[in-house]
């Protein structure tokens, strides 16, 4: 009798076994997430040193809020990143390494939402410390449709459109 997880796949791969692509597949998706754990551990790094600043007193109410949204969502998308490799030293060599790849995937994209709310929020305070309230709206807007387009919305479409086409 066949072992389910030793069976060939189809497609592209189909000379890898299932438990080969689940491997590689892993192996992937955590390299990913390490490129952009860095990025919002840097930033995360430096809204922690924000409030030790001189004249950081003087941010006004939205300033404050900006600054409180841009450290929770970096805390956040870092706490995202971070859990798939948690989890893989964890579960190390047991039967539920697909789980926590389905599992890892979706933390992997709830983690760049946070990075995307943190960024955006983030360069509005920048922005309206240096240069005022409508442009800090402006920047912050550029930042948010930037990420939402190309983390989100423009491999949704992919997805379509190849579903489309088979």
């Amino acid at each position: 009798m066949n072992d389910p997880a030793q069976e060939r796949t189809e497609g592209p791969e189909s000379d890898e076994t299932r438990k080969e692509r689940v491997d590689r597949e892993l192996g992937e998706l955590l390299q990913g997430l390490r490129v952009a754990v860095t990025g919002v551990q840097v930033l995360f790094a430096f809204l922690l040193t924000l409030p030790f600043a001189a004249g950081f007193h003087k941010l006004e109410s939205g300033g404050r809020w900006l600054f409180f949204i841009s450290l929770l969502s970096a805390a956040l998308a870092s706490v995202l990143f971070i859990t798939p490799a948690a989890q893989h030293r964890l579960l190390f060599r047991t039967p539920l390494k697909e789980k926590m790849l389905h599992r890892s995937n979706k933390l992997g994209i709830a983690g760049a939402v946070g990075l995307a709310i943190a960024m955006t929020s983030s360069v509005a305070l920048v922005a309206d410390t240096v240069i005022n309230a409508w442009p800090a709206a402006l920047f912050g807007g550029a930042v948010a449709l930037s990420s939402a387009w190309f983390w989100i919305l423009q491999p949704i479409i992919d997805l379509h459109r190849i579903r489309d086409v088979t």
